[in-house]
């Protein structure tokens, strides 16, 4: 089985003119050839150091007996439940290869109290940790590092025998862990954290948790061949024309999953193509949409003059063309994420754009580091409504005095062009509903919404709506943990992080413009449906 791809509508029209003279100009071939001249000379000197992910399939293939050894022996000595810490590019590949092989993974890619609390209280004398960063300094995975070694030590467990390492050769917790005797497992250093999926990032959490890394990796070896082709059937340049040669363009990128047994790619590929592209003003924001909720509305959306459609389908061969969805997709997980790689670095030349770096995304790490270096506090509510303490960007509130008052502020910045971030910094085991805010927001704005947990997008969309196109209002919703959890030796807890977290990221936000509305759920539980009246 390969990957099948099909085009309707405009985009297929824009492939027409675009993908010949991407053929013309050995694009294909170049990004196999490690070609660092295809995005221009400001982009050498990065794309030099992060071309690696093409070869990804072949360069990661050692891994695997000493991963599935591991496995076998952490099975052997009773361990069968995996935790994963770690945060965007190392957390969003394995929680969708391990969701597709129906396989079990905890993933905690999140600093609130409670949801650290659960990952700790569940099995942890039959837990083995994962602790995955490629810098070797997230301050999210080192602290869940530091907690999982305390609850360990605290049970009797050596911490050595149950936390595996996953990280940059070289790097500060390479080091650090080789010399506390830690197993260690090294990434290929010349492939960025949103192209590690078919590195030991995503292959060391997915095969310990039981996933069929040798398959995965087959099937994008299988495929590599025809992705470095100068042919129009490569799916690859299909692709890239489609999402980033329309004129105008049509710059939100909304996928549905109808029926893929690829559970979670859309997540997936959601950081990939927002944070590979979202800079200097421009860039393709992808919206995750769920197929399921009766507040979709499908057909309004194809109107939208800047939006199309990935539907992501088992099957595209059988697929309807007269539905008219812009790109259908199926094929082998492991061959779509090579596919998609290709497509966004080359949507990036389209674009004129770097797809290596991600300018931005330091900016909410440096204001969150401020106030947890006792800088200014977060700012006193402007509002305090039935238990949701209000805030607002400057001058956005105007003379709201309820919760939906407040966000139809919010919506009144919405342009034609615009979109609309939900940033959750909540516990999403306790109060998944939030995700469903996604929806009702959509049906009353028009316009197409995004959803973020906090502080997890931090390390993948945040780079869009910062150095993406500037038309994005932001609604965040914080709450108050029943809760907190100290770091051991940090001079801060969970909960300090997890708000400093979402103050840095809304100062920055607000820095630039851009319109934003904090809503602090005291009581989360019981202000939900306060909150969802709001919205519908």
């Amino acid at each position: 089985m390969t990957v099948t791809i099909l085009v309707t509508g405009e985009p297929a029209w824009a492939g027409r003119d675009v993908i010949p003279q991407l053929i013309t100009d050995r694009v294909a071939s170049r990004i196999r050839a490690t070609d660092v001249t295809l995005w221009g000379p400001d982009s050498e000197a990065e794309a030099s150091v992060r071309l690696g992910w093409t070869e990804a399939a072949t360069v990661s293939r050692p891994l695997v007996p000493e991963i599935l050894a591991l496995r076998d022996s952490l099975r052997a000595a009773g361990i069968t439940h995996i935790v994963l810490g770690g945060m965007g590019g190392s957390s969003l590949a394995p929680e969708t290869i391990t969701r597709s092989a129906g396989v079990e993974l905890t993933v905690l890619d999140a600093t609130d109290p409670d949801q650290v609390l659960a990952a700790l209280a569940d099995r942890l004398t039959t837990t083995a940790v994962v602790i995955s960063s490629k810098s070797g300094g997230t301050v999210e995975t080192d602290s869940q590092k530091r907690v999982f070694e305390f609850a360990f030590e605290q049970a009797g467990i050596d911490p050595t025998e149950r936390i595996i390492i996953v990280t940059d050769p070289g790097s500060p917790l390479d080091l650090s862990a080789r010399e506390a005797g830690y197993r260690v497992f090294n990434a290929d250093p010349t492939v960025g954290g949103r192209y590690s999926a078919l590195t030991a990032f995503g292959l060391v959490p997915s095969g310990l948790a039981g996933a069929d890394i040798v398959q995965l990796l087959d099937d994008a070896e299988a495929i590599a061949p025809t992705l470095a082709r100068d042919a129009a059937d490569n799916p690859a340049l299909i692709l890239g024309a489609a999402i980033a040669g329309t004129t105008p363009l049509r710059d939100k990128l909304a996928f549905i999953s109808d029926g893929s047994r690829t559970v979670g790619f859309a997540d997936w590929a959601e950081q990939l193509i927002s944070e590979s592209t979202g800079k200097i003003g421009r860039g393709i924001l992808p919206v995750v949409l769920n197929v399921n909720a009766p507040e979709l509305d499908l057909t309004d959306a194809m109107h939208l003059p800047d939006v199309q459609f990935v539907r992501l389908v088992d099957d595209a061969t059988t697929y309807d063309r007269a539905r008219n969805h812009d790109i259908v997709m199926s094929g082998p997980l492991g061959a779509q994420m090579l596919v998609w790689e290709y497509a966004t670095v080359i949507a990036g030349r389209l674009l004129g754009i770097n797809p290596f770096d991600q300018p931005d995304v330091e900016a909410a790490k440096v204001a969150s580091r401020g106030l947890l270096d006792g800088q200014p506090n977060v700012a006193v509510p402007a509002l305090s409504l039935g238990g949701i303490d209000v805030r607002g960007s400057d001058d956005l509130l105007g003379t709201a005095t309820t919760v939906k008052g407040t966000i139809d502020a919010l919506l009144s910045h919405v342009g034609d062009d615009g979109y609309i971030a939900i940033h959750a910094y909540a516990n999403r085991l306790a109060v998944p509903e939030l995700e469903g805010l996604r929806d009702l927001l959509a049906a009353k704005a028009r316009r197409p919404v995004t959803f973020g947990w906090g502080p997890r997008f931090l390390h993948s969309t945040g780079q869009y709506h910062k150095g993406g196109t500037p038309t994005g209002v932001f609604l965040q919703i914080t709450t108050v943990s029943e809760n907190d959890l100290a770091i051991p030796r940090r001079p801060f807890t969970f909960g300090q992080l997890i708000t400093a977290q979402a103050a840095g990221d809304a100062a920055v936000l607000a820095g630039q413009d851009r319109p934003v509305l904090t809503l602090n759920l005291t009581a989360p539980q019981a202000n939900l449906p306060t909150l969802i009246a709001a919205l519908s």
